[in-house]
């Protein structure tokens, strides 16, 4: 497929599903893909609040397989074509292995593991028909790093660093590309319900900021960008990628921050 004339319109004639797509790094991703001329269907149990401009939503729940199969084969029909698939969705959870019963262990992966491939094995007989194939996978930084009372939700993540690799092996001759990220602890609606349920709100949020070496969240526009860029037609001779937007936490091991002096 040849480059639109319009650096800014890349993804124009091309279409997207993204799952998830109702907020967060998903909603930003689909708003960007939309903006850069893609039309895009957000996939999600719930509608957005606001529906961007090129969207439109499609009822999916990625813990049933039949859900998942009518939303891309919905979608597909409603925007003509398939061409890039976002496979965002996932929950966060907490505790310890512990602390972890197995009914949390099947829900975490039911959605953030098993979600994933029931999306990808759906979308790939329409992916297979375009010249722009490209799918790209929410993982995170608990896919590297251990991080204390993540023990569930860094096992999934961790399980989709191998299936997007093993993706991209598996469906690199039917020239789809299977690449992913993984954001560092991101500005989200779950990280807000996260800290809004914590005792200490703010020194919560301040402890995640500090963890990450830019001394920030990261913020789903940033994820979003870095989705862009994997799904992008430009992006051709990359696949197997999982790309790090995560404030430095993989690479960097950096003193610690002074503390302000108290006057």
């Amino acid at each position: 497929m040849s480059a639109p004339t319009d650096p800014e319109r890349e993804f124009e004639g091309l279409a997207a599903c993204v799952t998830g797509g109702s907020s967060g790094i998903g909603l930003a991703s689909a708003t960007q893909l939309a903006h850069r001329g893609a039309q895009v269907a957000l996939l999600d149990v719930a509608a957005p609040g606001d529906t961007p401009d090129g969207t439109r939503h499609v009822h999916c729940d990625v813990t049933d397989d039949q859900s998942v199969r009518a939303a891309i084969g919905t979608a597909t029909q409603l925007l003509g074509r398939l061409d890039i698939v976002v496979a965002n969705a996932g929950i966060g959870a907490q505790g310890t292995v512990e602390e972890s019963s197995d009914d949390e262990w099947h829900r975490v992966l039911d959605v953030n593991v098993v979600g994933v491939a029931r999306t990808v094995r759906a979308a790939v007989p329409y992916l297979r028909q375009s010249s722009a194939a490209a799918v790209v996978v929410t993982c995170s930084i608990a896919s590297w790093a251990g991080l204390p009372r993540r023990a569930v939700y860094s096992a999934s993540k961790g399980a989709l660093y191998a299936l997007t690799l093993a993706m991209a092996a598996d469906h690199i001759a039917d020239g789809i590309r299977v690449n992913g990220v993984a954001p560092g602890t991101a500005d989200t609606p779950w990280v807000a319900r996260l800290l809004a349920a914590s005792g200490d709100p703010e020194a919560e949020r301040a402890a995640l900021e500090a963890r990450q070496p830019m001394g920030r969240l990261v913020t789903a526009d940033e994820v979003a960008h870095a989705i862009v860029y994997l799904a992008s037609p430009r992006s051709a001779s990359t696949t197997g990628t999982v790309l790090a937007v995560d404030g430095g936490m993989l690479g960097l091991r950096l003193p610690p921050r002074p503390q302000p002096e108290v006057h």
